[in-house]
């Protein structure tokens, strides 16, 4: 399996792109009018406290004001012992309104929701997480044999300072590294908590305090891993970036490393423009001949599997069952490149044999474990519908890319001509009783007015005889088809 990350950079947008095997797995998209702020540390001011919520909102200097739950809070009577301590009492004893407080990003602004915030800094390097207010040293779960992550967490406790009260996680890329990385890596973390710590203190609130990586080296940190065959950009200052950051803190990744130089746009390589217009249709077609209808709304996303134009080659069991596990696939793939977080409501088409329904759930949770963000299946409800969550982090790529439509206002769909003529007639109906005029003038969408002057010809001159009053009909470009208005003349 060839895996490549490809990433399209200009001045004002930033892409990156997953590929696997000439299939786009994932997206990520940062713009300079809007870089997300996750990871990004603060100096806020408490702006108001809920006690009956236990959370308080905290002025970091954004549109809206950002969340900051009780149990996000370090308790600075236990700072010196490192502990991370679950908070069950009043928020109040805690902080105040009008206190500043050093705050870091924990999830973007998602709709109309402010950021949301912690107290327990973090900080990420290639191959570890410090936290300052931490304790103790963890390994990534995805790191599973045994004996690695011994190493790894005696390699970390080797570097420990005497008597040093903070806590590390040991990432996934630091599987098989020499102990000399990670030391570098302990040390770099450390001179730059004491740079963001002073910083804090001299900065006003209402400000950034530090600021994340750019995507372009974000990717070489996050998502650089050995089974990556290359990392493709087409900027040459990126490029120039990214080989000194790597020179800095992975050489072993600079060969890795290539300036696309090519006329034909990078993204055009595996048609990877052409799936981010299918990752933003409601409709996903399979290979057998099926396909998925992906709605996202506000409270969750649901996903509805149907058979289509398969039929398959035995019997009605075997043709559902045959689906079910090519879409439990690319459902997987559809939730990574969209990156829908959230609950997820999946109806995949009933089956009739037990097996079959534990085997399709085994494939989604197989195509799920490729998946870098935290995913659930909670359950499969009475009904058959597959429950599960996706931890939301940022928006989607549907929220990122697009916007309500606005004849419809994010409804999808819109009145038909038929209902429009008989609102206007109702309308009529009102205004020739209520106000007295020569005649009555409709302005509406040239749909409307076809009708009105075809299939509703006959009822529109019953009703100039019913008022009294000719009835002119005039065609507005600008009007959408639910759109009218009824003139005294």
């Amino acid at each position: 399996m060839t895996t490549e990350i490809l990433i399209n950079a200009s001045t004002h947008e930033a892409r990156a792109a997953v590929v696997e095997n000439g299939v786009l797995q994932e997206i990520f998209l940062e713009r300079a009018s809007r870089r997300g702020l996750i990871s990004n540390i603060y100096k806020g001011r408490v702006s108001r406290v809920l006690p009956g919520m236990q959370a308080a909102f905290i002025d970091i200097g954004m549109e809206r004001t950002a969340f900051l739950h009780a149990s996000d809070i370090l308790d600075r009577r236990h700072a010196d012992t490192g502990i991370e301590t679950p908070h069950t009492e009043n928020i109040r004893s805690l902080i105040a309104e009008g206190n500043e407080i050093l705050v870091q990003v924990v999830k973007d602004p998602l709709g109309t929701k402010g950021a949301r915030l912690t107290t327990f800094i973090t900080l990420p390097s290639r191959y570890l997480v410090y936290m300052p207010q931490g304790q103790g040293v963890g390994v990534s779960a995805r790191i599973e044999d045994p004996n690695e992550r011994e190493r790894l967490r005696a390699a970390v406790q080797a570097g420990l300072e005497p008597a040093e009260n903070a806590g590390y996680i040991v990432r996934t890329a630091a599987e098989d590294c020499p102990p000399e990385a990670l030391r570098a890596d302990m040390i770099y973390l450390r001179k730059l908590w004491e740079f963001v710590r002073h910083k804090g203190l001299r900065t006003q609130p209402g400000n950034l305090v530090h600021a994340d990586l750019p995507l372009h080296l974000r990717v070489l940190r996050d998502l650089l891993r050995p089974d990556i065959d290359k990392v493709v950009i087409d900027q040459p200052s990126a490029h120039r970036e990214m080989r000194e950051f790597a020179a800095a803190f992975m050489p072993e990744a600079m060969p890795r490393i290539e300036l696309y130089g090519e006329p034909r746009p990078v993204f055009e390589l595996h048609q990877v423009e052409d799936e981010i217009q299918k990752a933003l249709d409601r409709k996903v077609s399979l290979k057998s001949g099926g396909h998925l209808i992906i709605d996202q709304t506000e409270s969750m996303t649901t996903i509805d599997v149907n058979t289509g134009a398969f039929v398959g080659h035995r019997n009605l069991e075997e043709t559902i069952f045959r689906t079910n596990l090519e879409a439990a696939v690319t459902i997987a793939r559809q939730l990574r490149l969209r990156n829908l977080g959230g609950i997820i409501i999946i109806d995949f088409i009933d089956m009739e044999e037990p097996e079959h329904r534990r085997q399709v759930i085994q494939a989604l949770e197989k195509a799920l474990g490729l998946d870098h963000v935290k995913t659930n299946i909670s359950s499969v409800s009475p009904l058959g519908l597959v429950e599960m969550t996706r931890k939301r982090t940022r928006e989607s790529l549907e929220h990122l890319l697009c916007q309500p439509c606005p004849t419809c206002e994010g409804r999808g769909f819109v009145k038909t001509a038929e209902t429009v003529c008989y609102e206007v007639f109702r309308e009529i109906v009102r205004q020739a009783r209520q106000f007295d005029c020569q005649q009555l003038m409709v302005l509406a969408h040239q749909d409307v007015i076809e009708r009105l002057l075809d299939e509703e010809s006959s009822a529109l001159g019953e009703l100039e005889l019913v008022t009294g009053k000719p009835i002119r009909l005039q065609t507005e470009a600008l009007y959408t088809v639910d759109q009218y208005d009824v003139v005294l003349m």
